[in-house]
């Protein structure tokens, strides 16, 4: 049998690709850098497969999605949004999303912590998603 913390470890990390992704998907206009776009492409496509590999994880322990919080997801809209009209750019780009990943980050750590019962599949995939927002953080430094 599949423990909570398993179960919730999952969950959290669903949750934490769907966010990548609309971030991601909510820079890309703002971005005139083809190689700075295509690196946001290649990085959305990783959290998309992550996500998609999670989703079937899930369903085989008959459990549910999740999708990001609301208010959080908004307020990365808004901030989004505020900062690239206000100024705009490819560094702004790179700014915000480095901020996001590093949020992720933080978040992916204490889920690690607080659902120490989880099983390895679920830790690696974490560990796996906290791999993928490092190196994007660290590709998206030229850009700052």
């Amino acid at each position: 049998m599949i423990n909570k913390d398993t179960i919730c470890l999952l969950k959290e990390c669903d949750s934490g690709t769907k966010m990548g992704v609309a971030s991601i998907d909510d820079v890309l206009e703002g971005t005139s850098n083809p190689t700075l776009k295509q690196l946001l492409i290649e990085s959305k496509d990783h959290h998309t497969k992550l996500g998609n590999e999670i989703h079937e994880i899930l369903n085989e322990y008959q459990s549910e999605e999740k999708d990001p919080n609301p208010m959080a997801k908004s307020m990365s809209w808004l901030k989004t949004n505020l900062k690239l009209g206000m100024e705009g750019g490819d560094a702004t780009v790179a700014d915000l999303i480095t901020d996001g990943c590093n949020m992720g980050i933080k978040s992916l750590y204490k889920y690690l912590n607080q659902y120490s019962e989880a099983n390895e599949i679920s830790r690696n995939i974490c560990k796996r998603l906290i791999a993928i927002e490092n190196k994007l953080c660290e590709d998206l430094r030229e850009y700052l």
